[in-house]
C-alpha cells in the first residue's frame, strides 16, 4: 500500500487562498470527445428507438434483451427478491418508512391556492405532480439499492403517476436489492438498460419505453452528459460531481471516529473529497494515523487512498468559527459539524447540501435511515441548488382572474407598458375589454 500523502494548509499562511481554490476545484478533465459519443448515441436512440437501445445494450452490456425483455417482469423481480437475505430486506423497509415520512412532512398542499387582491383580481397557484419521471439507477452487483428509495420515495410521495426506472445490467447481473428496493419504493415499470442510451429512451420514448418529464438519479460521465444534453426536452435533477464530505472537528472527538467519516467518502470514487477543519494540528496527525489504520482492513483500500492523496485535505484554523465560514465557501455535500455545540456554528453555515449537527450524526447515516434525502449539490452547486425532494417532482401554475372591476383597476397600467414596449397588439388585447368594461 501507498503512502497516505493528505494535502495540509494553514489557514493563516499568506498563499492560503491559492492552494484552498485549487484543493477544492475539481476537474473533469477533456470533455468534448464524450460529448460527441453521447449526443450520436441520443441521436440514435430518437430515430431508431427500441432498435438503438438494444444494439447498445448488446455492444456495452453483453446481454441480448431480445431474449430476456428490456423490461423486468413482476416474476423477475420476485426472484430476485427471494435472493435477498431477510435482514437486509428490512432494513430496506425500515429506511424506506423513515424516508418516506420525512418527504410526507415535506410535501406542499397540493391544488389551487388563491387570494383576492386589492384591485379585486383573483390571483393564485395550482400545485401538482408530474404525470411521469424517470430514475436512472447504475447496475452490477456494485450498486446502491438506496439510491432507488432516495429518487423514487419523494416521487411517490409527490403523486407522480407513474415512475420508471432503467438500470444497466452488464452481463445480465443486477442487484437484487435494487429490485427489492423498487419494488418497496413504489416503482412502476423497470428496464433493462443503462448509459446515455437509457437517458434517451426516457427522455425522447421509443417503442418500448414511455417518455416521462423529468429524469433523476445518478451515473457516470456519459449518463450525466446525457441528462445535460436532454434537458429542455424534460427536466433533470442536477449535474452531479463527485461525492463530497468536510468535517469541521474540535479535539475531543475520537479520531478514529472522525478518520472513518473522511474515508466514507473517500472510498466512493478516487474522484471523491474528504476535507477535516480543525482548530488542533496535534488533532490532525492522530486522525491521520487512525486513517492509516483504518486503510489495513477497508474493502476499497486502494480507491480510498488515491481519493485521499489527490483531492483530500486538512485546513488547520485558529478558531472552529473560521473554520465554519471556510466550511460555507467550499459548500461541501456533506457537512459534519462534531463539535461540542454544533448549533452555535450553524448560523456561520450558509452553504452545504446538508448538515450533520454532533459527535454522534456521522453522514454514513443520513446516506441509509435518518430520512432526508442523500441525494444533494456537489461540486459547490449547493450555493445555489438543493437536495432532491417532493419539490423536485411537482409544477406550480399560475392562475389569474380577473373581473370587469379588476380589470378597469389594473388593465390602464398594462396598455402602458405594452405601448412603452411597442407590442400593439398586446395594448389593443386591454384597451378592447377597457372599452367594454366601461
Amino acid at each position: 500500500m501507498a503512502d497516505l500523502a493528505i494535502t495540509r494548509l494553514n489557514s493563516q499562511d499568506a498563499d492560503f487562498d491559492a492552494r484552498f481554490a485549487q484543493l477544492v476545484t475539481w476537474d473533469a478533465g477533456d470533455m468534448a470527445q464524450i460529448e460527441k459519443t453521447v449526443a450520436d448515441i441520443i441521436a440514435d436512440v430518437r430515430a431508431h428507438g427500441d432498435a438503438a437501445v438494444a444494439d447498445y445494450t448488446q455492444r456495452f452490456d453483453k446481454i441480448d434483451v431480445h431474449a430476456l425483455g428490456l423490461e423486468f417482469t413482476e416474476a423477475d423481480i420476485d426472484a430476485a427478491i427471494a435472493e435477498v437475505p431477510p435482514a437486509e430486506l428490512e432494513a430496506l423497509k425500515e429506511a424506506a418508512e423513515r424516508i418516506r415520512a420525512y418527504h410526507q412532512w415535506q410535501l406542499p398542499q397540493l391544488g389551487n391556492h388563491e387570494f383576492r387582491d386589492a384591485a379585486g383580481a383573483m390571483l393564485g397557484q395550482r400545485v401538482a405532480p408530474l404525470q411521469r419521471a424517470g430514475l436512472y439507477v447504475p447496475g452490477g452487483r456494485a450498486s446502491y439499492p438506496s439510491s432507488v428509495l432516495m429518487n423514487a420515495i419523494p416521487a411517490k410521495v409527490a403523486g407522480v403517476e407513474e415512475l420508471i426506472m432503467a438500470v444497466p445490467t452488464p452481463n445480465g447481473e443486477v442487484n437484487p436489492l435494487i429490485l427489492a428496493a423498487a419494488r418497496i419504493a413504489g416503482v412502476d415499470r423497470a428496464f433493462r438498460m443503462g448509459g446515455a442510451q437509457a437517458v434517451a429512451a426516457m427522455a425522447y420514448g421509443t417503442q418500448s419505453v414511455p417518455g416521462v418529464d423529468k429524469i433523476v438519479g445518478p451515473g457516470n460521465i456519459y449518463v450525466a452528459m446525457a441528462k445535460r444534453q436532454v434537458f429542455g426536452q424534460v427536466g433533470i435533477d442536477m449535474i452531479a460531481g463527485p461525492s463530497e464530505i468536510l468535517v469541521v472537528a474540535d479535539n475531543q472527538n475520537d479520531p478514529r471516529w472522525i478518520a472513518a467519516d473522511l474515508l466514507s467518502q473517500a472510498e466512493h470514487d478516487p474522484d471523491a473529497q474528504s476535507i477535516l477543519i480543525t482548530d488542533d494540528a496535534d488533532f490532525a496527525d492522530r486522525v491521520e494515523a487512525a486513517i492509516e489504520a483504518h486503510l489495513l482492513s477497508l474493502s476499497r483500500t486502494e480507491i480510498c487512498l488515491q481519493s485521499l492523496n489527490e483531492r483530500g485535505g486538512v485546513i488547520i484554523v485558529p478558531d472552529l468559527e473560521e473554520g465554519a465560514r471556510i466550511a460555507s465557501r467550499v459548500a461541501p455535500e456533506h457537512l459534519e459539524l462534531a463539535v461540542a455545540d454544533p448549533r452555535a456554528l450553524l448560523p456561520l453555515i450558509r452553504n452545504a447540501g446538508a448538515i450533520f449537527l454532533g459527535r454522534y450524526t456521522p453522514e454514513a447515516v443520513g446516506d441509509y435511515v435518518a430520512g432526508p434525502n442523500h441525494v444533494l449539490p456537489t461540486n459547490g452547486t449547493a450555493r445555489f441548488s438543493n437536495p432532491l425532494g417532493v419539490h423536485d417532482f411537482i409544477t406550480r401554475t399560475s392562475l389569474i382572474d380577473c373581473s370587469p372591476e379588476a380589470l378597469r383597476c389594473i388593465g390602464p397600467g398594462a396598455s402602458v407598458l405594452a405601448a412603452s414596449e411597442g407590442l400593439t397588439a398586446h395594448q389593443l388585447s386591454v384597451d378592447l375589454r377597457l372599452r367594454e368594461a366601461d
